[in-house]
């Protein structure tokens, strides 16, 4: 082969693979269009919301106790002891809460949401895809983003926020037991001191960080689920690629959203 054929060959790659690229990501938005536009045309599907409520929110409810526990009780340890050099561990309170309701508790309760219940919608959507019963779903006229995809993104828009207040509470009072209990700070400076430094523009800043990674995990879950490949390997291939591609688009989405909220 010629150097000039080897350098058509070698362009001609980078261009298909470039199409496939703009292709993949054309598919990726039209899809979040789609399932937003389905959400607010009727008939809604009440009893799929709360059936999904429950798979994704009630049954990760352990998950994020112990973590948020766990995340509160490093946090309360570690800053305690930083604070200790300069003589300032009076703020250990806020440091903890502002750490958790700013950054911690939306990144920590969604990736541990997005392990648990993310990975079981694409594996339960993909075999749902190999097993034919989306194409059924449409031979039978019925829509299948309307029963499958927008009862997960309205059960991701109301959990995540509720996870993430769940996780921050109990972190603070995983860094209470320790600042507290275990290290002799006193009571009442911790939570003074927390309400004197933490404000609501605090609160909302990890509101809407919730609410946006309840829209981006059950986005990208369903998706790759909804066009997971043939047999075993091809839902298993979907599942690992929606749950990493969850957890960096939550990292990325997260560093976005805190240069631009107050």
């Amino acid at each position: 082969m010629s150097a000039y054929a080897a350098l058509l060959t070698s362009v001609q790659s980078v261009g298909q693979v470039s199409l496939e690229g703009v292709q993949s990501l054309g598919r990726f938005g039209l899809f979040l269009a789609q399932a937003i536009t389905w959400t607010f045309i009727p008939p809604f599907k009440g009893y799929q919301v709360l059936q999904r409520i429950h798979f994704i929110g009630f049954r990760s409810l352990s998950v994020i106790i112990l973590t948020g526990a766990f995340t509160g009780m490093v946090l309360g340890l570690q800053v305690f002891l930083t604070l200790t050099r300069f003589g300032s561990e009076a703020f250990l309170g806020p440091a903890v809460a502002l750490s958790l309701i700013r950054e911690l508790g939306p990144v920590l309760s969604a990736l541990m949401v997005t392990g648990r219940a993310g990975s079981a919608l694409t594996a339960e959507i993909g075999i749902m895809r190999i097993s034919e019963q989306i194409d059924a779903l449409t031979v039978m006229a019925l829509n299948p983003f309307r029963y499958l995809v927008v009862p997960a993104l309205v059960a991701g828009l109301i959990t995540f926020p509720l996870m993430t207040a769940l996780f921050d509470v109990v972190g603070i009072f995983g860094g209470y037991l320790v600042g507290v209990k275990l290290l002799g700070l006193s009571s009442g400076t911790y939570f003074g001191e927390m309400q004197t430094f933490v404000d609501l523009a605090d609160i909302m800043t990890g509101f809407w960080k919730s609410l946006s990674f309840g829209v981006l995990v059950t986005w990208v879950c369903a998706y790759k689920g909804y066009y997971a490949g043939h047999g075993a390997e091809g839902v298993s291939r979907a599942t690992t690629e929606a749950v990493v591609l969850s957890s960096v688009l939550i990292l990325v989405w997260d560093y976005f959203m805190g240069s631009v909220l107050p």
